[in-house]
């Protein structure tokens, strides 16, 4: 799941050497963070929050499918 949020975060930023990605699991789930360059936070985020919304939709289908609660965050 990480090499999979990795890769298509990767191909939306301007600076794909700046993604880090990380897992954490967790009793109630795992959280999935999401770490990009400054100038990218915006193109993750995307207007009015629709790309990070689809992000997470994703990431959640993908848990759902393993049998997990998955949350994705964008740390800055």
């Amino acid at each position: 799941m990480k090499e999979f949020v990795a890769y298509l975060i990767k191909n939306l930023v301007d600076v794909p050497d700046a993604v880090d990605v990380n897992l954490v699991d967790q009793e109630e789930g795992t959280r999935i963070e999401v770490k990009v360059s400054a100038q990218d936070v915006g193109k993750v985020v995307g207007r009015q929050g629709r790309t990070v919304k689809a992000l997470r939709t994703i990431a959640m289908t993908v848990g759902a499918r393993i049998g997990r609660r998955v949350r994705l965050e964008v740390i800055q």
